[in-house]
């Protein structure tokens, strides 16, 4: 999934919490867009974030910086657990109202952002697809065409030649099914390939 940039505002006991949001591909832009924010909010205290990167392979840091443990960068990676959200940055920016909120305090002023700005949010899901390449006679076009029917798979490419050759995709979490079904047919010749 990802999320388009926003920011939104919490208020609690004078202390202002901006929160901000931020796609991100990279740990390498985390740094930069937290720059970016402390040149935007010098007077600030504190910019606590959290962020997660990848789907199968999955990184992730939540950071509190300066704020007690646990109080800020945890509550904000909890809403992104929530959210189910990944490749995504949350920072959310502190100025000190004079007045002490407590851990709890912390915490839910963190989350309430964190939640407000991902609420805000236009999140995009994204599949994950594998690709296959089937080769096959005419003769066979109606079996291979009723496997492709039956099970929704979408046909990115096709070419006809003296056979014909599909370039088919499926999510990932149905792939070995679909690869199955093909290598059943035992007319074609089924391969994965890279998109």
């Amino acid at each position: 999934m990802e999320v388009s940039n926003g920011d939104a505002l919490f208020k609690d006991k004078g202390s202002k919490f901006i929160g901000y949001v931020f796609p991100i591909t990279s740990e390498d832009e985390v740094k930069i867009h937290i720059d970016e924010l402390k040149k935007k909010h010098h007077a600030a205290r504190h910019w606590c974030y959290a962020w997660q990167l990848g789907v199968e392979d999955i990184r992730y840091r939540a950071n509190d910086d300066g704020e007690p443990n646990n109080s800020a960068g945890q509550p904000i990676y909890g809403q992104l657990l929530s959210f189910d959200i990944t490749n995504v940055l949350v920072v959310v920016v502190r100025y000190f109202g004079g007045t002490k909120l407590g851990v709890g305090g912390l915490i839910n002023a963190y989350k309430t952002t964190a939640k407000l700005i991902l609420d805000e949010s236009i999140i995009t899901k994204k599949t994950i697809d594998v690709y296959f390449q089937l080769i096959f006679d005419y003769k066979d076009m109606n079996k291979v065409m009723r496997i492709i029917k039956e099970n929704n798979i979408e046909i990115k490419n096709q070419t006809m030649n003296l056979n014909c050759e599909y370039l088919i995709y499926v999510r990932k979490k149905n792939a070995a099914k679909v690869e199955q079904l093909f290598t059943d047919l035992r007319c074609l010749k089924i391969k994965e390939v890279n998109q």
